[in-house]
């Protein structure tokens, strides 16, 4: 089981001390001396001996262990070597025409007149160990995203050739999602959030619930500390329009929230992109850290500074999807000395490599001849060591399903792994989800919800927004009396009434796109399951559906005179809640299908203002034509507008048109009220119908079905209307399950 111990002093400080192959200062015991460092015994004594050395000031790391009750007997090892060969990836682009037959491009194989291949990756080749950084270096377009992305298996497996090992295995993309973590280059946070809260609740998706709360709070305080933001612990994110935590506080926060389960694998996408030397250098710093701790870290970055460079163990330079060098720093100036380019001696080797790179580029004959002096160089290496060696033994021939057990017993992968049994595969030894369900969709509910408390103003203009509609139409529709205008009006107000429903749904279209890359990023890795998400986006929404339901329905309700009394007004309080659910709904399924939030909003308007059309209101059922009717059918206003008619007018014995009131609405209207009786009195004899001033002609039963309301009863429009909105809300699911795969096609 694992625990957590939270201790000034390292268990391990009895050990004898051995120096960094690098920097030459003490870190750690030998392996065969001494327990295995955990994650937080390592960092506190890098933290330590760097605040002396270097004099940063990064407070002292407390100590965090995760691990099993029996990791301390186990000795330390490298188990884990990714390895990648030959990966190879291309694209299809767009030719540009010309209308000139003697400068048009001759298409290659496999191309056509109106596409091209070109290659984004060519062959390249490398490894990654545990304990070490391996950073991707290279001009811009040069492929250095693409091949993170490779690594990281986000890239479509019949699009990328070539193979990706880790200890000599294939890794099956599920393995690879719960072993391994990517921060983009992009902050994805919530703005509103605590820098501890944001941490906090990325412990509570991916450490699994066998670990208590206490623990779980232990745990993100120590890598508070070890990610030196103990200072804006209690500062919010912050956004273009709320002030919070500076921008290398903010990377090292996205940082944290991928390693609060210490993952074995770590991918970055330019973690330094944007930042100042000081807040860069500090970003490595962290990540030279957890490499120490036994994890393989694989970044991308344009150009290193100095002291960047100092923290790098293992370089990869690519120029246009091919590789230049592979290997150490150190092995830069012997690399260059020997193409017959030696490094100056003060020049920063980084940039000299990446300027010479850039002016091959610009020669007729480009980076054809570093390529292949690259290849025959790693060759060579490769034949020296071996005759060094006799053979290569990086893995000390552990298998995957070893590797990973001996890591998960030092503490790696706290989200729920187990040790592997004789029979066990490694894929079976680590869950697909910390959590279950309904965990989940607790905790998911709780970070929406303190995230959007602390913006009271987008829901208080929401409503603000429904309560001077609700304002406008109680008095604009006051008291409204039983006669055929009455009617008429009523008839109105529904129609304006549910349609307005729909249309103030329209603001949850931006909710969803504003945390569509937080989405992507943290089920791409099975922090949580895209049901989950559904469910608790579900249920966050029903507070505020069901507040504004009722203030729309009170102001409206008594003020235009409606019937039914106080069953009257609790079911028109449910159409309206059905309503704002549906419209929700569709919104939001929207939301999943649109990713521009003005492209959305044309969409959603255009198809109410078409939801409206075919409800009933300006053209009755009976009359639609025949091509259009299905349409009518799948209006989202047509069953709450109906529901409300019934409602109003279900009463047999409410009438609504007496004796003369018959000629209103007609051009005998106008005619002086004797002249109205006169013909009241001839129509009755003619008929031989006693028809007087007080007779009942038209009752609301007459009125639904001159409206043509007569399929559905109301409690039956009620159930549809809500079924739509489950029906989006699974169409929302199939689009986050369709079109999140976050990987190149």
């Amino acid at each position: 089981m694992s625990r957590v111990v939270a201790e000034n002093i390292s268990p391990a400080r009895d050990c004898a001390p051995f120096f960094h192959r690098r920097q030459g200062m003490e870190l750690s015991a030998p392996a065969a001396a001494c327990a295995s460092p955990t994650l937080g015994q390592l960092l506190k004594k890098v933290g330590d001996v760097r605040k002396e050395v270097t004099g940063d000031e990064t407070p002292v790391h407390r100590v965090l262990e995760m691990g099993g009750d029996d990791a301390g007997g186990e000795p330390r090892s490298l188990p884990f070597v990714l390895s990648f060969t030959n990966l190879t990836y291309s694209v299809k682009v767009s030719r540009k025409m010309t209308l000139s037959r003697r400068h048009a491009a001759v298409p290659a194989a496999g191309e056509n007149i109106f596409s091209k291949t070109k290659v984004l990756l060519n062959e390249i080749s490398g490894e990654a160990r545990d304990g070490e950084i391996l950073a991707v270096l290279g001009a811009s377009g040069s492929g250095k995203s693409t091949l993170i992305d490779a690594l990281a298996n986000r890239i479509a497996k019949g699009s990328l050739k070539g193979r990706v090992t880790l200890n000599g295995e294939a890794l099956e993309s599920r393995l690879m999602k719960v072993i391994s973590a990517y921060v983009m280059q992009d902050d994805l946070l919530f703005p509103m959030l605590t820098v501890e809260e944001t941490l906090m609740f990325a412990a509570e998706f991916r450490l699994p619930r066998t670990i208590s709360k206490s623990k779980k709070k232990m745990r993100v305080q120590a890598l508070i500390d070890q990610l030196g933001l103990r200072n804006a612990a209690k500062t919010v994110i912050g956004d273009e329009g709320h002030r919070g935590v500076s921008g290398g506080e903010r990377r090292r926060v996205s940082i944290g929230i991928d390693i609060i389960h210490d993952p074995i694998i770590l991918f970055l996408d330019e973690p330094t992109s944007g930042l100042d030397s000081t807040s860069a250098y500090m970003v490595v710093k962290v990540l030279q850290r957890i490499a120490q701790s036994g994890s393989i870290v694989i970044m991308s970055v344009h150009q290193p500074s100095y002291r960047i460079l100092g923290l790098l163990d293992r370089l990869l330079f690519l120029s246009r999807g091919q590789t230049v060098y592979s290997g150490t720093p150190l092995s830069l100036p012997m690399f260059f000395s020997d193409f017959g380019h030696p490094i100056p001696e003060n020049e920063n080797r980084t940039e000299f490599a990446l300027d010479l790179v850039r002016e091959l580029e610009g020669s007729p004959g480009g980076t054809k001849a570093l390529v292949e002096f690259n290849k025959s160089w790693q060759n060579m290496k490769r034949s020296t060591r071996n005759g060094f060696n006799g053979s290569e033994t990086p893995t000390q021939g552990l298998s995957l399903k070893e590797a990973i057990s001996a890591s998960i017993s030092r503490g790696k992968l706290v989200s729920g792994a187990t040790t592997a049994g004789s029979d066990s595969s490694a894929t079976s030894m680590v869950p697909t989800f910390a959590n279950p369900l309904w965990i989940e969709i607790a905790v998911l509910s709780n970070r929406a919800i303190t995230n959007s408390r602390r913006m009271p103003e987008l829901f208080g203009i929401r409503l603000g927004a429904v309560v001077v509609t609700g304002f406008i139409l109680a008095t604009m529709f006051w008291r409204l009396d039983n006669s055929p205008k009455g009617v008429q009006e009523r008839l109105g107000f529904f129609a304006f009434a549910m349609s307005t429903t729909f249309y103030t749904c329209a603001d949850a279209l931006p909710v969803f796109l504003q945390e569509r890359y937080i989405f992507m990023r943290e089920t791409a890795h099975n922090a949580y399951r895209r049901s989950s998400y559904v469910l608790s986006h579900s249920i966050t929404a029903l507070p505020a559906l069901i507040f504004l339901s009722l203030a729309f329905a009170s102001i409206t309700f008594f003020a235009v005179g409606l019937d039914g009394g106080l069953s009257g007004f609790f079911f028109y309080f449910l159409i309206i809640l059905a309503s704002f659910w549906a419209g929700s709904s569709f919104v939001t399924f929207l939301s999943g299908v649109v990713p521009h939030v003005m492209l959305g909003y044309t969409i959603v308007v255009a198809i109410l203002a078409y939801f409206l059309l075919f409800s009933g209101f300006f053209i009755n059922r009976d009359r639609i034509p025949p091509y259009w009717i299905w349409f009518h059918y799948i209006s989202l206003v047509k069953y709450p507008y109906e529901a409300v008619l019934q409602n109003e007018f279900s009463d047999p014995n409410k009438c609504f048109v007496r004796g003369v009131q018959i000629f209103d609405n007609s051009p005998l209207g106008l005619v002086p009220e004797s002249m109205k009786l006169k013909l009241l009195s001839s129509m009755s004899s003619t008929l031989g119908v006693n028809i007087s001033s007080s007779t009942c002609v038209t009752t609301g039963v007459d009125i639904l079905q001159q409206q043509g309301i007569t399929d559905l009863s109301k409690w039956s429009c009620l159930w549809v209307t809500v079924a739509w909105g489950f029906f989006f809300r699974i169409l929302f699911y199939l689009s986050l399950l369709m079109g999140s795969k976050n990987k190149r096609s």
